[in-house]
């Protein structure tokens, strides 16, 4: 267990970490992650974002607004947005899309921002990290009309919601939700998924993998999901990090050498 992993969507910005934010960094890193996205879902932590980017080597940024802060989202957002999509490690829009569990945003305002931050991402040439909970008709009807790609997260649906997002050039990130007991589809759905399609992510500080449900989650937990991809697509643990951390650097274009 060699191999560097990569983090593809976390929230280290949260105020979780408030305590102990650049310890828990520090020891990310020295666990073996060697790359990490800090997403944005609204305007504050798509700067704050950009704030920890700057000041580790080895986070990356995205910068976009979440279906639960649409209502809040304006053309002002928007513009700002474009403006820090410009930034040197600034490596996706998101996380953007649908969320009709909560609804903390009217449906229609949920769907005419995420149109518009798809629109943005077109325009800067960003890849996207969406987000969709119980939306995933809506969610795959705008996505196909958009002509963009990039990362569906926390994937959770079947295998033939699988299969048409793949053809449509996205890839699918799975996280400690792949480890728990219930997780029928997303095992369906990544073992449909080829290896080259595949992120790991965290969403910390949530979604803490099985044997550690309830705790604060980290990307040092990362390797158990990492272990369970690797039993599902019966390949090496190595096998599994060193595919993952790859496709990351794919998607998100990140060609130095981190």
């Amino acid at each position: 267990m060699n191999a560097l992993l990569f983090d593809s969507h976390a929230h280290y910005d949260d105020g979780r970490f408030d305590t102990d934010r650049a310890a828990v960094i520090e020891k990310i890193k020295n666990s073996g992650v060697g790359g990490v996205v800090n997403v944005g879902a609204d305007m504050q932590s798509s700067a704050r974002s950009l704030r920890l980017s700057e000041r580790y080597d080895f986070i990356y940024a995205s910068v976009g607004v979440h279906p639960h802060d649409a209502r809040h989202m304006t053309e002002d957002g928007l513009a700002t947005l474009e403006q820090w999509a410009a930034h040197p490690k600034a490596v996706a829009i998101g996380e953007i899309g649908l969320d009709y569990h909560y609804d903390n945003s009217p449906r229609a305002a949920q769907k005419y921002w995420f149109e518009r931050q798809l629109e943005l991402a077109r325009r800067v040439n960003l890849p996207v990290i969406i987000h969709t909970r119980e939306a995933i008709r809506d969610t795959m009807d705008i996505l196909e009309k958009s002509g963009v790609t990039g990362v569906v997260h926390c994937f959770s649906e079947n295998a033939e919601v699988a299969r048409r997002l793949l053809d449509m050039g996205f890839y699918l990130a799975f996280g400690g939700t792949l480890t728990y007991k219930n997780a029928r589809d997303a095992e369906a759905s990544a073992r449909e998924a080829p290896l080259d399609r595949i992120l790991l992510e965290t969403d910390c500080p949530y979604l803490a993998p099985d044997g550690h449900r309830g705790e604060r989650n980290d990307s040092a937990l990362m390797r158990v999901v990492c272990e369970r991809l690797a039993q599902i697509k019966g390949v090496s643990y190595d096998a599994a990090a060193n595919a993952t951390f790859q496709n990351a650097r794919r998607v998100y274009r990140i060609d130095n050498q981190l």
